[in-house]
């Protein structure tokens, strides 16, 4: 058996799949090998570059599918804005939303073992849940075997309310087993910096207007102000978000979190290197995915992968036939 396999990161942010499958990989005694990776943030490239080695590729739209190498995991948390309840909801109609098809051309080029696709949990029901049968179509006809779930970073220990779409896909019919995240929460204590510079505390009036709106049933807590001016306080922080107000989460209402605890919250290990000035470290935390959850999920997906549990069938999920050329699909 071979001690490694090959993945390819689009719209890879700051790295959070990758250092998802290393981690998932390490208990197998597996090396994944990344051939590639991509994305067309200047700032993100630049952590992902201090942090793993590379500068990735840019504009994936840009490139040429057959130019991409051989892969055997295609790896994607592509744009979510077009889905999203933050943004207009424009789905395909945003031009962010057609990078799907980008995707979809890759794998029809290279036609890797597997795929893993993330994004938020509106998809699910954008546009009636016309968008995601659209996506799933085009995959299942491409000859995968697919299957989606929405998982909470709660329930993967993280303190952080972070519900996201994840679609599974492999070139044989598999009944993928999703991870079903029963891992305790850890404590805001462990996320929380000691020593924090004055520069992240609110302003006065800000900090004395919250006190006045919202008294804390427990402490410490991230509390979190919605469009309508409510406030609440969780034991645990509402979704990072990457286009948010500097002072949308304040931990005990008094400070804005820091870059480091914004990452410990997306499950990032304090050995990650931070290059970037702090609003472009919210930018990217916001925009990544929750390192906890993306690696139990790579713990199933890793033996299905390799053939550990790899069910016997010769089946390649759809005909010749019914397989098709995507430049007929791209019209909704």
């Amino acid at each position: 058996m071979k001690n490694s396999f090959t993945f390819i990161d689009l719209f890879c942010g700051i790295g959070g799949f990758r250092i998802s499958l290393a981690k998932a990989a390490r208990p197998f005694g597996l090396e994944p090998r990344c051939v590639f990776s991509s994305d067309i943030d200047p700032e993100a490239a630049k952590t992902y570059q201090a942090n793993f080695g590379e500068y990735p590729s840019g504009d994936v739209s840009k490139i040429r599918p057959e130019s991409i190498p051989d892969h055997d995991v295609l790896c994607a948390g592509f744009p979510c804005q077009p889905f999203s309840i933050m943004g207009n909801s424009e789905g395909f109609l945003d031009s962010r939303g057609t990078l799907f098809f980008e995707i979809a051309k890759i794998l029809q080029a290279k036609r890797p073992k597997s795929f893993l696709l993330e994004n938020v949990k509106q998809l699910a029901s954008h546009q009636g849940g016309a968008t995601l049968k659209k996506i799933l179509d085009v995959l299942r006809q491409l000859g995968y075997s697919v299957d989606y779930k929405i998982l909470n970073s709660l329930d993967f220990g993280l303190p952080q309310k972070r519900e996201r779409l994840f679609i599974a896909g492999f070139n044989k019919p598999v009944d993928f087993p999703w991870p079903q995240g029963d891992k305790p929460l850890m404590s805001l204590k462990k996320i929380l910096e000691s020593r924090v510079d004055p520069k992240y505390f609110a302003s006065e009036r800000i900090r004395k207007n919250r006190l006045e709106q919202h008294n804390a049933k427990t402490s410490p807590a991230i509390w979190h102000e919605n469009k309508s001016g409510n406030i609440s306080s969780k034991p645990y922080s509402c979704a990072l978000r990457a286009g948010a107000s500097h002072n949308y989460l304040l931990v005990d209402g008094q400070r804005r979190l820091t870059p480091r605890e914004m990452l410990r919250l997306q499950g990032f290990p304090d050995s990650f290197k931070i290059v970037s000035a702090d609003a472009q470290v919210k930018k990217q935390t916001g925009n990544s995915v929750a390192v906890n959850v993306v690696e139990a999920v790579f713990k199933n997906f890793i033996p299905v992968l390799m053939g550990f549990a790899f069910p016997d069938s010769s089946s390649s999920g759809a005909s010749n036939e019914e397989k098709y050329s995507l430049d007929n699909q791209m019209a909704l």
